[in-house]
């Protein structure tokens, strides 16, 4: 599907690491290895605010026979681990696996942090990029970077909930701010691998919603003939301020049976209450993955939710509103690790289209006007 806006905002090649928080700090060169996978809000001034995620890597990981990542340090501040070669799985770009430990242990071959960028209001142009406004890494909780910030505005406050990564945990940390520049830290509200959690723009019954994503190694199968099959779902949870949550006890949206493109499913965008083909509810857009290769390929797919009860799905759509788009990033070839990968993470609406944000090939940051006529229920 070809839609009349759609187009990168920002790639790599824009980041001046001169401004990185880690600069100065490592006697090693290192390189945007992608500025992809954005938050999105709007500013009080009209404005579009993407929270962009700058995966910052060593240009030149091995040496000494070693494989070598970067890490946040209390009190030496950024700093290089090494590991034997040998004991290392590198065939994915993004992530290398240690060998020998009996169960899964891996190291990032970046360490992420957050940059604000501010953009037009139809999300088009830059306007400024807020390198003094950026968050990086401040506790040993998230001493292997910050990932994959969501912004969600309810009321007059700004929520913002990012992946924190650390050898301790991979958990999922809030801030909240009063204009989505200025971002104060609220702590942990998820624990262990619980990813892409979004929280819902406007209160249900007074309360805060969320959707989540718990990861693990085991799921139970459904019985046989069931619409759905096992694996990563998304889930729903309530708060009454936003910081303690009680995952809620019906099911959200599950991966379907009977197709390889949603073998894995998480959330997208924070949902919002929007009119879709004549109904009212919490639109979201999910990606969903079909296995290809080590990444696999990453689809965005949306569901509308019922407006009170928001683990009814009241509409969605089998085929995929977005998919990567080759044309985009074909002058950043040289540049290209992964492909086939759009990753939806931020909504505003604008009137008679929605303007979507997108991490494109774990590299750049993507916008599309989406007419709101392009949601057609399966």
């Amino acid at each position: 599907m070809s839609f009349p806006e759609d187009r990168l905002v920002l790639t790599p090649n824009d980041i001046d690491l001169s401004h990185s928080p880690l600069a100065g700090q490592l006697d090693h060169e290192t390189y945007v290895l992608g500025a992809f996978n954005p938050g999105m809000t709007r500013l009080a001034n009209g404005n579009l605010l993407l929270m962009v995620r700058v995966a910052e890597a060593l240009r030149t990981p091995i040496f000494d026979g070693q494989v070598h990542a970067i890490r946040w340090d209390e009190t030496r501040g950024y700093v290089l681990d090494g590991w034997p070669l040998e004991l290392c799985d590198t065939a994915d770009p993004r992530k290398f696996l240690l060998r020998g430990h009996g169960w899964k242990i891996m190291a990032l071959t970046s360490l992420s942090w957050l940059l604000p960028v501010e953009l037009s209001p139809d999300g088009l142009e830059r306007v400024a990029i807020h390198y003094d406004k950026a968050i990086a890494p401040v506790g040993s909780w998230q001493c292997y970077g910050l990932e994959d910030a969501r912004i969600s505005k309810v009321g007059e406050r700004y929520l913002m909930t990012t992946c924190s990564v650390s050898p301790e945990r991979h958990s999922t940390t809030l801030y909240s701010s009063a204009d989505a520049l200025d971002w104060t830290f609220e702590g942990i509200v998820l624990d262990h691998q619980n990813k892409d959690m979004l929280i819902f723009e406007g209160l249900i019954g007074g309360q805060y919603w969320a959707q989540t994503r718990p990861l693990g190694d085991l799921y139970f199968a459904y019985p046989p003939g069931s619409p759905y099959h096992a694996g990563p779902s998304i889930n729903l949870a309530s708060s009454p301020d936003a910081r303690h949550w009680q995952p809620n006890i019906h099911p959200g949206i599950r991966p379907h049976a009977g197709t390889a493109a949603t073998a894995r499913i998480g959330g997208g965008t924070p949902p919002m209450l929007a009119e879709i083909a004549g109904r009212r509810g919490w639109l979201t857009l999910w990606h969903g993955v079909e296995p290809h290769e080590i990444v696999g390929i990453y689809r965005t797919y949306w569901s509308l939710l019922d407006p009170d009860e928001p683990w009814k799905v009241l509409a969605t759509s089998h085929p995929p509103l977005l998919e990567a788009n080759a044309e985009l990033t074909r002058p950043l070839e040289d540049q290209m690790y992964v492909r086939d990968v759009v990753f939806s993470t931020g909504i505003a609406d604008a009137g008679d289209h929605f303007i979507v944000a997108s991490g494109e090939a774990d590299l750049a940051c993507r916008i599309t006007h989406v007419p709101k006529d392009a949601f057609v229920p399966s």
